[in-house]
């Protein structure tokens, strides 16, 4: 029997790409509910944007979070608004070219978003190598000056959140793009070990969380690829484009040392933005290719140890096309309606407490991608993708015994294409995902 699957595509899951045989002994599942709350998008009410016409979108979706940065828009009503319409919880990011003001502004808004229970976590500024770095006390710092203002400010909204009575439950994410550091400050750490000899002191605490802004396309990895999506997730040095490796383990611009792969592998880590214009690579990035490479990157992100992924952005704007849904806040792309049959599909109230094991392989070569997860009453639920550019698979997956297997296509429907019984399925894996649930 021939089920489809992606091939330019990167549909979803796997906690890593395990051999057949580790999988005979069993894999565990993870929680539905986690995966689909790891789901994330950026958006620009601090710009504004009208809360009132992004809620629909989120609720269509079904995007629990969003990333959004103060930008020196200190009143928080239109995040609130947003929480209060969409019941989105917010990441809040002190934002581009940050001064000293922004500093208290960014606690003081994250204080009225805890009190709303709209609050997710609490960002460093974005991108200081980008829009003019940053000013602290009396110093300019990012881009190609010093990074030590960028550092310091890093530190003290670190203390300062935790030393907050209302906020120091939630985590820091750590500043993006600290592979651009022109001096070794130590922004690539958590926390700078002992044997690190930064210009920070030894001990010094940035963050709860690790941050990159892995694009699955780059300037050096520009053309179409296999497992384009499952690479960019990578948290090692295979990683082809501004992954974690570059900005955590050995930095990207002057090649400062930081965290070993073995280490990157266990580092928290979240993914505060990433995502693709239609149009991109010389016109490869069509809307389908656009809605695959976006199931597929909270697929592999969540598989390979990334606890929130947000994908830029909600709506296209200035920055272009990047959008689940063109400029005038109505017009859908294909992205979102996928989205919304997907986090239907998979969508669970609440975590299972007590993780099942399956026992299952398939063949196919390594562009093929799988996920195990467990909602909460119990039922287990399989999802297969692939990463080929063009082209399919024929692959045959084995389960550990004969099962009930309902099988879904978050590209077509929310209701299930079909319901049978066996052990050992042959799957064709082209351009769709598969998400199968398994009982018994």
């Amino acid at each position: 029997m021939k089920l489809r699957i992606p091939s330019f595509g990167l549909l979803l899951m796997l906690a890593v790409t395990l051999p057949a045989a580790a999988r005979r002994s069993g894999t565990k599942a993870r929680s539905a509910h986690d995966f689909v709350q790891s789901i994330g998008v950026c958006i620009h009410v601090q710009h504004g944007q009208d809360p009132a016409l992004l809620a629909p979108m989120l609720q269509y979706t079904g995007i629990p979070n969003v990333r959004d940065a103060i930008d020196k828009n200190y009143s928080s009503q239109g995040l609130l608004r947003l929480h209060q319409l969409s019941g989105c919880r917010i990441l809040l990011c002190a934002g581009s070219g940050a001064t000293d003001e922004d500093l208290p502004a960014t606690l003081t808004m994250a204080r009225q978003l805890h009190r709303e229970g709209a609050l997710l976590a609490i960002e460093g500024p974005n991108e200081p190598n980008n829009f003019g770095g940053l000013r602290y006390q009396g110093e300019h710092g990012g881009g190609n000056r010093s990074w030590l203002p960028v550092a310091r400010f890093q530190r003290d909204l670190y203390q300062q959140v935790k030393a907050d009575p209302e906020l120091k439950q939630y985590p820091v994410i750590g500043i993006s793009e600290t592979g651009a550091q022109t001096d070794n400050t130590g922004l690539q750490f958590l926390t700078i070990p002992d044997t690190a000899h930064c210009l920070m002191p030894a001990g010094t605490v940035f963050a709860d969380r690790a941050n990159a802004h892995n694009y699955m396309y780059h300037p050096a990895w520009y053309k179409p690829a296999d497992n384009r999506v499952w690479q960019a997730a990578s948290p090692r040095s295979d990683c082809r484009v501004d992954g974690l490796w570059g900005n955590h383990g050995r930095t990207w611009l002057k090649h400062h040392q930081g965290y070993t792969e073995e280490q990157l592998e266990q580092l928290p880590r979240w993914t505060t933005e990433t995502g693709v214009r239609v149009g991109d690579a010389d016109g490869v990035v069509t809307e389908r290719v656009q809605a695959c490479h976006y199931l597929n990157v909270f697929l592999a992100q969540f598989s390979r140890g990334w606890e929130r992924t947000f994908i830029y952005e909600l709506t296209d704007d200035g920055d272009g096309t990047f959008g689940f849904y063109h400029a005038d806040y109505r017009t859908p792309r294909l992205a979102a309606h996928w989205m919304h049959r997907f986090t239907s599909i998979l969508r669970d109230e609440a975590p299972h407490q007590t993780r099942g094991r399956l026992a299952y392989s398939h063949t196919g070569s390594p562009c093929i991608h799988d996920l195990l997860l467990q909602k909460a009453d119990g039922t287990l639920w399989l999802i297969l993708w692939g990463e080929r550019v063009e082209g399919e698979e024929p692959v045959t997956l084995t389960l550990d015994r004969k099962r009930k297997i309902t099988e879904y296509d978050p590209t077509v429907d929310t209701q299930p294409r079909r319901t049978l019984q066996g052990k050992s399925l042959t799957l064709t894996m082209d351009q769709s995902p598969i998400i199968l649930k398994l009982e018994k």
